[in-house]
């Protein structure tokens, strides 16, 4: 019997309230995809930084050093609150417990919430907690790819649903 594939979705843009503010930040552009996903149970919702330990609302963090997730993995940067406390392990736990989960439901593309130092995709903040975006990718997104799971932001939930439907072998 086949399943269709179902895909891991960042929680606070599913209107969890688990950001570091304590607040979501539900996706609102192309939300008829992520209806759509929900109605057919095929998401299967995380947030890596609540998975690995830490509390809502916490203190911002960001990859220390203009680095990328990448870089924490192999322990050339880390991750820092705006207090200075270094929580990359939480991070790394996060990350390791969101693959566990992608692994268990045989998930092969996730849509994380873009910026953010676990889940960003293309861009993370630069480290020094003035807001400033540079090019690169969160401790979980790096982790994902690096274990062959395709990643998206939420600003490309048609190209992800694309994805999606090409592996199912469904028709646009």
């Amino acid at each position: 019997m086949s399943f269709p594939p179902r895909i891991l979705v960042s929680g606070c843009l599913l209107g969890q309230p688990v950001r570091y503010d304590g607040r979501h930040a539900a996706c609102t552009s192309d939300a008829a995809i992520l209806e759509r996903w929900r109605a057919a149970d095929l998401i299967v919702p995380i947030c890596p930084e609540v998975a690995g330990g830490l509390p809502t609302p916490r203190a911002p963090a960001e990859i220390s050093g203009a680095s990328s997730g990448d870089a924490v993995w192999r322990s050339l940067a880390r991750v820092t609150d705006s207090t200075g406390a270094d929580v990359s392990a939480a991070f790394l736990e996060g990350a390791q417990r969101a693959l566990a989960l992608a692994q268990r439901h045989r998930i092969r593309i996730a849509v994380l919430k873009e910026g953010s130092p676990s889940c960003g995709s293309s861009t993370i903040y630069d480290g020094s907690f003035r807001a400033r975006k540079i090019a690169g990718e969160g401790v979980t997104a790096a982790w994902l790819r690096r274990h062959g799971i395709e990643v998206f932001s939420e600003h490309a939930l048609a190209q992800a649903d694309a994805r999606l439907r090409a592996m199912s072998g469904l028709a646009r």
